[in-house]
């Protein structure tokens, strides 16, 4: 099929006319100019979520005053982002107003904290193309300056979002569900909208990409109507209301869903023979700004895309220099490291089972690492969480185009879990000596354990995170693990830990070298695969995610070395009166920040210490 623009905008434009809008209420900036801090820091708190109704519900507070937000979605159209960059430009101008100077600490820096991701987004915002998510908590962690993708857009991202953040307790909850499955077929035919807009601005995924989507979005188009996890979702968690509610999702998903998923792979098509090979953001239209400014956002320091690259190689060949004789111990003497873990990787004796026998493998070794780790969770803090989560497999439909795993935590009222999502297309992604380091990144003490104590926090301070501090925690928090004695007993899950180290220090060079240095996407393969010991098809499932989010994943290991940093910081200030629990107390209490104000955290916890010394 290969419509014009003009005919997909026209037939878009009819169907989305049949639609109600994606946000009924307009958000609005808070007020400048007599406000006190409080009452701003409310306004953006309101704003956020009508911004994005989604978040609503994944941090538990679609009820009282947010009720409303149950049954919405973000707008994702033109005019709907318009909308939000206009409020958050406003915004912005109110907060750098105000005078920190005069205020209480934690005041201070929540203000702080807040300007900061503002500004950025600003920045983001000027970009005519592709999806600047900083504020939508959901999905902050990815920019990407596609707005559809294999890994980005409503296709992938709602259908998983309503089936795990979308309680279904009512028939009201249920009903809710109906109105956000009308609205996602706008926020499709929306997304389309802007998909020929960045086309006409030749803005076009890079043709390896643009098959991949195309490849997911066709396939779920193709699923009979009764097994989309959308409408069997509702049919099996509203079934003892006694009600038709699948009969209902049936219907919208035939009448509005699917057409507007087809008028989606209609756009993509019409844009595929105009896709290049070129892999990286640097060979589209004002590319090098673009990834300066997601390098930044990724990474919350002013790092540039060459210091990035350096300090990729540099932590690379560190962490080899600790991997290399822990092989030699276990009889791996030839060739580089990069080879004997490829040779590891192939050891028969630390692969999992094929099929599904080697699925049910997977998820009992989870569930064994979860029970070990959490018993050492008093060694490592003094104020401790519940660890609420559950260990799913990433849906079928989407994880050819997903990353290894993923997880975050659950909603502030403790009625929903957070999720350790393991992608199990095929078990030999995932081995015996890497998984319970996996474990840890995505679960406990990772980024569900942690996203727990950012309910501390005010919900404005809840709704917003930062790649670098989140995903700069969850290695650190392998570390912890390894710091535990996880390994004494079983050096071959320290090499996979090392290895998991390696592998984000490669994301640094390897994602400089796509978007900064004009590398294609085999080299970056070949490079990674190579480098690491990882496996081609695993690499190139990862070197098609940093095509896709340019910089998200060089927050990892630049977060992480920031945290090791100012550890060594404090150990160094306060000599014997550091304490290990109370130093990951002070990452985590302060809440999700920028790297440049954790800085300013950790200053604060060390001067608390010291003062608690001298009192003594």
């Amino acid at each position: 099929m290969n419509l014009s623009r003009r005919t997909l905008l026209q037939s878009s434009a009819a169907a989305i006319s049949l639609l109600p809008v994606a946000c009924s209420k307009t958000p609005e900036a808070p007020a400048a100019g007599g406000n006190s801090v409080g009452d701003i820091l409310d306004g953006i708190t309101d704003q956020i979520l009508n911004s994005y109704p989604e978040n609503a519900s994944s941090a538990g507070v679609d009820r009282g005053d947010y009720a409303g937000l149950k049954s919405l979605l973000t707008d994702r159209s033109l005019a709907g982002q318009a909308a939000i960059k206009s409020n958050v430009r406003e915004t912005l101008t109110t907060l750098q107003q105000i005078d920190t100077a005069s205020l209480e600490p934690d005041q201070a820096l929540h203000v702080d904290v807040i300007r900061t991701v503002y500004e950025t987004s600003v920045d983001g915002f000027e970009f005519d193309h592709g999806d600047m998510a900083l504020l939508n908590y959901n999905w902050s962690y990815r920019n990407s300056p596609y707005t559809v993708a294999q890994n980005t857009g409503a296709f992938v991202e709602i259908p998983g979002f309503l089936d795990s953040s979308h309680l279904i307790e009512t028939s009201d909850d249920a009903d809710a569900y109906l109105a956000r499955m009308e609205l996602y077929a706008g926020q499709l035919d929306g997304e389309t909208e802007r998909v020929l807009a960045d086309g006409e601005n030749g803005v076009i995924l890079p043709d390896f990409l643009m098959e991949k989507t195309l490849g997911q979005l066709r396939a779920g188009a193709q699923t009979p109507i009764a097994d989309w996890g959308l409408v069997t979702s509702i049919a099996s968690r509203a079934a003892a209301l006694n009600s038709d509610y699948a009969e209902k999702a049936t219907k919208i998903a035939e009448e509005k869903v699917g057409p507007a998923l087809e008028r989606q792979i209609a756009a993509l098509e019409s844009l595929a023979p105009r896709a290049t090979s070129d892999a990286g953001i640097g060979a589209r239209p004002n590319g090098e700004a673009y990834y300066n400014w997601a390098l930044g956002a990724g990474t919350t320091t002013t790092m540039s895309p060459e210091e990035v690259h350096q300090m990729g190689l540099d932590e690379l060949a560190s962490l080899q220099g600790r991997m290399d004789p822990i092989l030699r111990s276990i009889g791996y003497t030839e060739g580089s490291v990069g080879e004997r873990m490829t040779a590891l990787g192939s050891d028969p004796r630390y692969l999992f089972a094929e099929g599904d026998e080697g699925r049910a493998e997977i998820m009992a070794f989870i569930e064994t690492a979860l029970a070990d780790i959490r018993a050492k969770m008093p060694d490592a803090f003094e104020t401790l969480v519940p660890g609420f989560l559950e260990v799913t497999r990433i849906p079928p439909a989407v994880e050819a185009g997903a990353p290894g795993a993923y997880g975050g935590p659950g909603s502030i009222d403790g009625k929903q879990p957070g999720h350790f999502w393991i992608n199990l297309r095929s078990t030999d992604l995932h081995n015996r000596f890497n998984l319970a380091d996996l474990t840890y990144h995505e679960a406990i003490p990772g980024h569900v354990w942690q996203g727990e104590y950012t309910f501390k926090q005010p919900l404005v301070r809840s709704l917003l995170a930062f790649n670098a501090y989140s995903e700069g925690w969850a290695l650190y928090a392998q570390q912890i693990a390894d710091e535990l004695g996880v390994y004494d007993d079983f050096p071959v899950g320290r090499l996979g830990y090392l290895q998991s180290l390696a592998y984000r220090a490669c994301r640094l060079v390897v994602d400089t070298g796509l978007h900064a240095k004009g590398w294609g996407r085999d080299q970056a393969v070949n490079w990674f695969a190579t480098n690491n010991g990882s496996k081609p098809d695993e690499v190139r499932g990862e070197v098609d995610r940093y095509c896709a989010w340019p910089g998200q994943a060089c927050g990892y290991k630049v977060g992480h070395t920031a945290i090791n940093d100012l550890r060594q910081k404090a150990q160094t200030e306060l000599g014997d009166r550091f304490d290990f629990r109370r130093f990951n107390d002070a990452v985590v209490l302060g809440g999700s920040v920028p790297m440049t104000v954790l800085g300013r955290v950790i200053d604060t916890y060390i001067a608390r210490e010291k003062a608690a010394g001298n009192s003594n």
